[in-house]
């Protein structure tokens, strides 16, 4: 009886020893090959050395310490230190293969047992990020550039930079291949760079080198300056004349007198001892042409200003006909121009009203100042039909991402539009993917849509008097699935036994995707967003995992496995300290020898 009872103290005494929380930190832990790591517990060095230490790794022992007495596995010799103050142990020389659960039992002297665990993750170093790019030499809101990112390591996620900002995600820009390639549709001057990839993992990370674009664009905002800054120059003086231009590369300068191109080249232009003839008819109409609709009215107006002296004759004619002639002996106008023009005789302007189809021409004006050379100047008029509304036609508008093309054209009544795209409210640029064709790019084509390519789209017709903008398309674009994540609640690898275990898989996609569920590999009958497990039992541990499906594309996407370990609840059992076990061995001992002793009494008492 006596052999049972202190069997029985010292298998709780044992049990005892193995409880305890606390004594590592909450973890993973993530260290790079070759690297060190120090699993560090949570206790304070205590007069008393401990009974015993044990490490071991995935159940495989590591170290042992028997009253200071170290007994270390022979692939852990050199590599280990075990500060036996503490318990805590530090790892070097880091391998793959020293990925694992880690845990650590520690006996005080005298006290109940403490045990804890931790996982590590020993990844490869980030090291030879290397970025790749389809072409540097692009021409704005035309060519798209794709960028590529390559680095060896293990777990790596990629996060690009512009110069010093983060590039995110846009209509425009693009990041697949888990974030490995960077594509930008339709670059623009401010996606020049410098460009460069910035990878990591949880135990290190490493930069590319820098990527700069160049991307030609312009000319705009061009500015003529003319010096002296003035209308009126006498004749003999100097003029000199600079155009500038917003341009990359540099813009080549072309220099024209009334529309005739002049054999000067380059940003300036000087002219010297200027004589009449070179502004014989340079300023006395602005530059065209002029576009009006059917029915309305046209102002030529000239650059002259009024002087006391009167002209001495002013002739316009459309065409090389006769307008309108008016000299000292009055004005001569053209029968089918009665009514509907007027002269002004200060300036040599001319008002054209009620215009029709057939006032289309290159109108001329002839002024004879007195006492001074004649003054011309001409200036083209187009009259349009008034215009209307464009109508919208799309080829498609269900598709499917990366695998569909689709077609829209821009039709119009009355006389040709011009037409532009709209994307939302961004002007659509043709690229390698997007074609404009047909008369005034009234054709729009998308090969391979990209989610982005939704719209709203629309087509603008527009003319100098009128812009119409036709109905808006919204394009359903299919996509995915893709980014998938498996959440689970709570967030932990260890669950005890009758417990409640959430899981619910996270996925882009459209349309919404169909979900199936598998643990360890096998397809479980749920089919729902969410896997609930009530009441969980042993037998259901094992690692998850979720899949999506979707209908439209007919694409798979499998997330990452979650591990699920369901511990049996564990029994509570009494601690006895030594002093605590001492006194039952006694007790049991008196009760004994007063049970031996009663009995000899009683024999000797019969």
């Amino acid at each position: 009886m006596e052999i049972s009872v202190i069997r029985f103290i010292i298998l709780g005494v044992i049990s005892g020893l193995t409880k305890g929380a606390g004594v590592l930190p909450a973890g993973p832990l993530n260290a790079a090959v070759g690297g060190t790591v120090m699993f560090t517990t949570t206790l304070t060095p205590t007069e008393n050395p401990f009974l015993t230490i044990l490490w071991n790794v995935d159940d495989r022992p590591i170290i042992t310490s028997l009253s200071s007495k170290n007994q270390t596995a022979p692939e852990y010799e050199g590599r280990i230190t075990l500060f036996t103050s503490t318990g805590s142990l530090e790892l070097r020389n880091l391998t793959l293969s020293d990925s694992g659960e880690y845990r650590v039992s520690i006996t005080p002297q005298a006290a109940i047992g403490m045990s804890g665990s931790i996982r590590l993750e020993v990844l490869e170093p980030v090291s030879n990020v290397v970025v790749t790019v389809s072409n540097t030499d692009l021409v704005e809101f035309k060519d798209s550039v794709r960028l590529s990112c390559s680095s060896s390591g293990s777990s790596l996620s990629f996060l690009w930079l512009n110069s010093s900002s983060e590039v995110t995600a846009s209509d425009r820009v693009q990041l697949t291949d888990g974030g490995s390639t960077l594509t930008i549709v339709s670059v623009t001057r401010y996606d020049q760079g410098p460009f460069r990839c910035h990878v990591s993992n949880p135990g290190s990370s490493a930069t590319s080198g820098s990527i700069l674009l160049s991307i030609s664009y312009g000319p705009e905002n061009v500015k003529l300056i003319i010096s002296p800054p003035q209308e009126h120059h006498v004749e003999g003086s100097n003029i000199a004349m600079s155009c500038s231009a917003d341009s990359r590369p540099a813009a080549l300068f072309y220099w024209f007198l009334n529309g005739d191109n002049l054999s000067d080249t380059g940003p300036e232009l000087t002219l010297m001892n200027i004589q009449i003839s070179l502004t014989k008819g340079a300023d006395v109409l602005p530059a065209g042409p002029l576009i009006e609709a059917v029915g309305r009215r046209m102002m030529f107006k000239t650059t002259l200003t009024p002087t006391e002296n009167p002209f001495t004759s002013i002739t316009w004619n459309v065409n090389g006909s006769n307008i309108i002639n008016s000299s000292s002996v009055g004005n001569v106008t053209a029968p089918w121009y009665e009514g509907r023009i007027t002269l002004f005789t200060s300036t040599g302007s001319l008002e054209v009203r009620k215009l029709a189809l057939n006032d289309s021409g290159e109108y001329r004006v002839t002024i004879t100042p007195q006492g001074a050379p004649e003054i011309t100047g001409s200036i083209r008029l187009e009259v349009i039909k008034r215009n209307f509304k464009p109508v919208v036609t799309v080829s498609n508008t269900d598709l499917v991402e990366f695998n569909s093309s689709v077609r829209l054209s821009c039709s119009s009544s009355g006389l040709p539009f011009s037409f532009y795209w709209l994307n939302d409210s961004l002007k659509v640029t043709a690229s390698d993917r997007v074609q404009l064709t047909d008369d005034g790019n009234s054709t729009l084509t998308i090969v391979n849509v990209t989610r982005y390519d939704r719209g709203p789209l629309t087509c603008r017709g527009y003319k100098p008097v009128s812009t119409h903008t036709g109905r808006l398309v919204y394009l359903s674009i299919s996509y995915g699935p893709e980014n998938i994540k498996l959440v689970m609640h709570p967030p932990q690898e260890h669950h005890e036994e009758g417990s409640n275990v959430y899981m619910s898989c996270v996925v882009n996609s459209k349309p919404d995707a169909l979900f199936y569920w598998f643990l360890n590999g096998d397809k479980l009958s749920h089919t729902e967003l969410e896997l609930k497990l009530m009441n969980i039992q042993m037998s259901q541990s094992g690692n998850y995992s979720c899949q999506a499906f979707n209908e439209k594309t007919l694409r798979y996407e499998t997330s990452q496995s979650s591990v699920v370990s369901v511990l049996a609840i564990p029994e509570k059992t009494s601690i006895c300290s030594a002093g605590c076990i001492a006194g039952i061995v006694i007790a049991c001992l008196v009760i004994c020898g007063a049970a031996a002793g009663g009995g000899y009494y009683i024999y000797r008492k019969k």
